[in-house]
């Protein structure tokens, strides 16, 4: 099974959001095998944005980000990076599809309620970057196989 990581931004948090999100995850079949709350510092900011560090809106997506705690998860499930990137949406919310979660959530690009990885190379560095190995869970759904079909439930397992 593949792995993403989604951030549930400090704005979410504040919004009263989060049970929102996650639902959406789970009735769409992925599994959480990592969650956890924490107050991003400067350093983890600069780490996880250092391709934004330059952009003259930097400091207000820091400022953003260190406004509240967020919630780091780790999700896995068939092809979970594209999955999660279509159900998040597009970045700026104003231009994100109605159901996806920005779409329905924001109306901000900055205030975008969520991060999610962009590719399956990302995901498994921003999933390390927030999660120990021990944070992480394998274990087996007792839904998996009403989630995926015939040959999807030998090869999903």
């Amino acid at each position: 099974m593949e792995k993403t990581l989604i951030l549930i931004k400090p704005n979410a948090i504040q919004r009263g959001l989060t049970g929102d999100i996650i639902t959406r995850f789970e009735r769409k079949g992925l599994r959480f095998v990592g969650m956890k709350m924490l107050f991003m510092t400067d350093e983890l900011v600069a780490e996880h944005y250092a391709h934004l560090v330059a952009r003259p809106f930097f400091p207000y997506l820091k400022a953003s980000m260190q406004a509240a705690p967020l919630i780091a998860c780790c999700l896995e499930g068939a092809e979970a990076v594209e999955t999660v990137r279509q159900m998040v949406g597009v970045t700026n919310s104003r231009k994100a599809l109605p159901g996806t979660i920005r779409g329905d959530f924001s109306m901000s690009g900055e205030q975008n309620v969520v991060h999610a990885s962009d590719s399956v190379e990302n995901a498994l560095v921003e999933i390390n970057r927030f999660f120990k190995p021990e944070e992480l869970f394998d274990y087996q759904s007792a839904v998996t196989c009403f989630e995926y079909g015939g040959e999807e439930t030998i090869k999903y397992k």
